[in-house]
């Protein structure tokens, strides 16, 4: 297993350039079955997520090529099997969009049910609504889930928890449905937009993406075509924190400056400098950092996809700050783990009270998921003396080269295999 080792106290500086959506990559891989044609789909994160999905496409009978390390080409055409059950499948919080993508296109849809990061309840309920709605049965045995339909129609579905995976999933079983499907109280995150972007350039018939109400008028077939994700706002939301954590001065490059509203509004608020340019950030943190409050909302609220992250630089703000989680139920378990390093956070069921220290000290920690193992190479950069970090594959999941990019930027990071 590889461990991350950082020497910390170093202030950052220079440029990192962004890398593609996550988020955004792990749906559209799944929305390209919905193809039944060739795609390209350029600018993807280089990372094990997107390895993984495109084995389990090329396990569904797709041909697939790599032509760079940030481009796959998919021949969806030669797609001859439903049935998506292999261990690496259920390793992957993302593999339930295999299940709107594949219902769509041939009504029926076998899956492990997914994985990935595991704090607290992540339940796909609102996903099975949608389905049913469309006029699918839906049944699950031995943690797999199975959804089968003769025909797809439209239908108006009302999502009673604004939910980012099952608005995605049900635009997937949607787009090829019989008549209009409405989705109200839609998810509005970028990567929404993204995956929608895509299937309209593909042939569909998608409006209102980015709003609380998505219409999806159904078509026939879609088309092959080009597409390039959207550059990632969580990993560039990483990198401004880690500027801010080290007292650096780091420009953000290749990202969308409106993603990152809530966090730059609240790096202001803690007295870090935030320069904005049509693609770039730079910020810049030569002062103390003060506390302040944060809670974790849908977007365009402050994600919770950076909790960890901000709250490791709460963690060394003067005063004494809180941190709100109010989308899921146990995201707070890494807490006792950074305790090693010489915070002082109190949990309370869904909120941390931060007091803010001076110092931290190196310590040996292990990732309890992806994001909180972000947030652990923050401390670690801040931190005097060494820090350690195992259980690197979380990190891996969602972050392309991180010891490169924080190397290039001035840290002493390296890799142990």
């Amino acid at each position: 297993m590889s461990k991350l080792c950082i020497q910390g106290g170093i202030h950052l500086k220079g440029d990192v350039l962004i890398s593609g959506a996550k988020n955004a990559a792990v749906a559209i891989l799944p929305a390209t079955i919905l193809v039944n044609d060739v795609t390209v789909i350029e600018n993807l994160p280089n990372i094990n997520d997107v390895a993984i999905l495109n084995e389990v496409i090329q396990s569904l009978g797709a041909v697939t090529e790599f032509l760079d390390s940030h481009t796959l080409k998919i021949d969806a055409s030669t797609i001859y099997k439903c049935s998506a059950i292999e261990p690496e499948v259920g390793e992957l919080r993302a593999s339930y969009y295999l299940i709107g993508a594949l219902l769509g296109r041939f009504k029926y849809a076998e899956v492990a049910m997914p994985g990935g990061c595991d704090f607290g309840g992540r339940p796909i309920d609102q996903h099975i609504k949608g389905f049913k709605a469309l006029g699918a049965e839906v049944e699950i045995v031995d943690n797999i889930i199975r959804v089968h339909a003769k025909e797809l129609v439209g239908t108006r579905i009302y999502l009673d928890v604004v939910s980012v995976g099952a608005t995605i999933n049900i635009l997937l079983a949607a787009v090829l449905a019989q008549g209009t499907t409405v989705i109200e109280n839609a998810a509005k995150e970028p990567h929404v937009v993204d995956v929608a972007n895509f299937l309209n350039k593909m042939g569909a018939k998608i409006t209102g993406a980015g709003t609380h109400l998505i219409r999806i008028k159904g078509v026939e077939r879609l088309g092959g075509g080009r597409y390039s994700t959207v550059p990632d706002q969580i990993e560039a939301g990483t990198y401004m924190i880690a500027a801010a954590i080290t007292g650096g001065d780091v420009c953000v490059r290749n990202i969308i400056p409106e993603h990152m509203e809530s966090l730059s509004s609240k790096l202001r608020e803690m007295g870090v400098q935030v320069l904005e340019g049509d693609d770039f950030l730079q910020v810049v943190a030569q002062r103390k950092i003060t506390a302040t409050n944060v809670k974790t909302l849908p977007y365009p609220g402050f994600p919770t996809d950076l909790q960890p992250q901000m709250a490791a630089l709460l963690a060394v703000s003067e005063g004494v700050s809180t941190m709100v989680e109010s989308v899921f139920d146990n995201r707070f378990q890494y807490i006792e783990e950074l305790g090693n390093i010489g915070i002082n956070i109190k949990v309370d069921g869904n909120k941390a009270t931060i007091e803010g220290v001076n110092t931290l000290k190196g310590a040996k920690l292990s990732a309890t998921d992806l994001r909180a193992g972000a947030a652990m190479v923050l401390v670690g950069l801040r931190a005097l003396g060494e820090t350690t970090i195992d259980n690197v594959r979380y990190i891996d999941r969602g972050y392309e080269e991180i010891e490169k990019k924080l190397t290039a930027l001035g840290a002493k990071i390296y890799r142990i295999e």
